[in-house]
């Protein structure tokens, strides 16, 4: 794998999320200053925050899974051994996968039917495909996350090391 590649491989989620959260933030913090200092806001800066914040939740949510820090119940992980613990979370991507993909048809069938009508964003009157396309991507992001996690936990599995755990919120 090439150093740019490997270099996206690990920070591309991180790379995103900043430039989403600083366009997030810089708009937000734009608009309450034009509506408190000049009593004026625009339609416009409501919708670069509200779809960055989108485009913020489905690419977290591939980066909780490259990082398998979403939310889960793992008591019963304390009680099983690790060849056990390993099985369980190689079928919990496959389960995982198995959603992410129906979701990925599904929400991609929006982006087509608003291509096809031409949908326009209100404010911004920009093809709404731009925005629509987040969710598609996040779980394609997340698709491609779950193949490197059941990989990983494969390799893990064959070579008897212990699988892959994700940090720990609270210990």
């Amino acid at each position: 794998m090439s150093r740019t590649w490997k270099a996206i491989d690990q920070n591309g989620e991180r790379w995103l999320l900043l430039t989403f959260y600083i366009m997030l933030v810089g708009t937000m913090f734009i608009e309450v200053v034009r509506r408190e200092l000049f009593s004026y806001s625009s339609i416009w800066g409501e919708e670069i925050v509200r779809y960055s914040f989108i485009y913020l939740a489905w690419i977290g949510a591939a980066a909780a899974v490259k990082e398998r820090g979403h939310i889960r119940i793992d008591v019963l992980m304390q009680y099983v051994g690790p060849r056990v613990k390993a099985l369980l979370y190689i079928l919990g991507d496959i389960v995982m996968f198995a959603v992410a993909a129906v979701a990925l048809y599904w929400s991609f069938e929006t982006v087509l039917v608003s291509a096809k009508f031409g949908s326009v964003t209100h404010g911004l009157r920009i093809s709404q495909v731009w925005f629509l396309m987040a969710v598609p991507f996040g779980f394609g992001l997340v698709m491609l996350r779950l193949i490197q996690s059941f990989l990983r936990d494969v390799r893990d599995l064959r070579d008897g090391r212990p699988v892959y755990e994700g940090d720990k919120l609270f210990d």
